[in-house]
């Protein structure tokens, strides 16, 4: 792609706040820099927004709401159908602002806007089919009405990466049920949110529905917005050590709370397994986004019959893989969202080889500019090695072993998180024996990837609460009214 490409892709950007439906500039004129991990360099400057401004988002969602919440549900999903119509035409400069700001390949930014403009197509489908219940009362003398309404105006807080997607997937049941929202995007890539408010803004989203607050200042700025007494949901993606603060502040609401949080996801491979699928299962569950996803395979548990050769053969797959700027062509990794993010993988990585820990390929940063890492694989990991228990979130597959069924289950389970797990196996006893025994909230079985928009989504454990997507992510956004009629 051409610097002119880029250029052209960031000019399609507001860089401003989005506030009852119009663009306005931080109060005092506040900006932060939007880096491109791929050299260090700034792509432009974006509104910080400040306290101040955070409430006036708040004022916006509140004012819209009742005239929202009465809004026709058919009105509704046609918003979002428009919006994901728009969405898919316009795939070339999404993907593009996107890779500058978060840096994965454009193939991986085209696959997660097939994958987040789904969520628009999907509750455009679920908003008419929002329903109650009638019943006869057993002593026959009442008629008992159950009634879902929307639960009122809501603050999202998305991570940065994916910044498409993890909003799409609150902000469609939202719209669907009849909430209006204030977002606020991550800082590290808040671009591809503000072109997403443009999109929903030309597919007919009224003023005041969609408010999109940027800033660095975000315990400063969301925290009043939290203890509103106004609001009545918060629903929040990030770490589990942030989701904990937020639940905290939540309670003097007693707010409705969705948290998608931390992951540790074990991928187990059973001695049965079909090394093929496991291989190729392995390297979607691990890079996907370049490994930096809640989901992604974070500790392969293998049985031991197998493991030379799984990790034989994982390991040349990973060493394939081509490292550099996710514009150019043919790229498969780019580099990580920030030094930080970088640093703890080497971090994590090097602790693992000071305890015994062998590198089979990759296990350092390349040299130059730009924040990647080397596709890494790692055998002989010892269990006291940080990276069992610590979300690694990068491209580095570290491989444990295991000899009977029942410790591969208990190494799954060592952990405080039960976002998601995978499992390879023909047997399929064992396939139920496994799916049961894992104590996470989702489970792929001979697959690598589960995310699928109309199935719900979310963990146990320290992973979170609550689901996002398939039939039970609208649920997150109405709230139960009963209605007792007598004769």
């Amino acid at each position: 792609m051409s610097e002119s490409d880029e250029k052209l892709a960031i000019e399609a950007v507001h860089p401003q706040l989005f506030i009852g439906g119009e663009w306005r500039d931080a109060e005092g004129g506040k900006t932060f820099g939007v880096e491109d991990p791929s050299n260090g360099s700034i792509l432009v400057e974006v509104a910080d927004a400040s306290v101040g401004d955070g409430k006036d988002a708040m004022d916006a969602a509140v004012g819209a709401q009742k005239e929202w919440a009465a809004t026709p549900p058919r009105d509704r999903g046609e918003i979002l159908r428009r919006a994901f119509e728009l969405i898919t035409e316009r795939t070339d400069e999404l993907a593009m602002i996107m890779t500058l700001e978060m840096g994965k390949p454009l193939k991986e930014s085209k696959a997660e806007i097939a994958y987040g403009s789904e969520f628009f197509r999907w509750f455009s489908e679920e908003a008419v089919r929002i329903a109650g219940r009638y019943s006869v009362a057993p002593n026959g003398a009442t008629r008992l009405l159950t009634m879902k309404q929307p639960v009122g105006p809501v603050l999202m807080i998305t991570p940065w990466n994916f910044p498409l997607a993890m909003g799409t997937r609150k902000i469609g049941p939202a719209i669907a049920a009849g909430c209006t929202m204030v977002v606020k995007p991550a800082a590290l890539t808040p671009l591809t949110m503000l072109w997403l408010g443009a999109v929903l803004a030309e597919a007919g989203l009224p003023k005041g529905v969609l408010n999109i607050v940027t800033t660095t200042a975000t315990g400063e700025v969301m925290e009043p917005i939290v203890r509103d007494p106004r609001l009545r949901k918060l629903t929040f993606t990030g770490s589990t050590e942030v989701g904990r603060r937020l639940v905290e502040q939540s309670a003097e609401g007693l707010l409705r709370v969705s948290m998608e949080l931390g992951g540790n996801a074990p991928f187990l491979v059973f001695d049965d397994a079909d090394l093929d699928k496991a291989v190729d299962g392995a390297m979607l569950a691990k890079m996907r986004n370049i490994g930096e996803a809640c989901t992604a395979a974070n500790r392969f548990i293998v049985h031991e019959s197998v493991a030379e050769e799984f990790g034989r053969r994982f390991a040349e797959r990973m060493a394939a893989l081509s490292v550099g700027r996710g514009t150019d062509d043919g790229i498969d990794v780019g580099p990580l969202v920030e030094a930080k993010q970088r640093d703890k993988v080497a971090e994590l990585v090097d602790d693992a080889v000071a305890k015994g820990a062998k590198v089979v390929t990759g296990g350092s940063a390349p040299e130059g500019e730009g924040y990647y890492y080397s596709p890494t694989v790692l055998v002989d990991v010892p269990l006291d090695a940080r990276m069992s228990k610590e979300e690694v979130f990068g491209p580095v597959a570290p491989i444990f072993t295991f000899t009977e069924e029942a410790d591969a289950l208990a190494m799954a389970n060592d952990t405080e998180f039960g976002l998601v797990a995978y499992a390879f196996t023909q047997d399929y006893a064992r396939v139920i024996r496994v799916y049961e025994g894992l104590e996470t909230g989702m489970v792929g079985i001979n697959q690598g990837v589960v995310s699928n928009p109309a199935a719900p989504f979310g963990g146990v454990k320290s992973s979170g609460f609550g689901r996002e997507g398939g039939a039970e992510g609208i649920e997150e956004y109405l709230e139960t009214k009963y209605v007792g009629l007598a004769l």
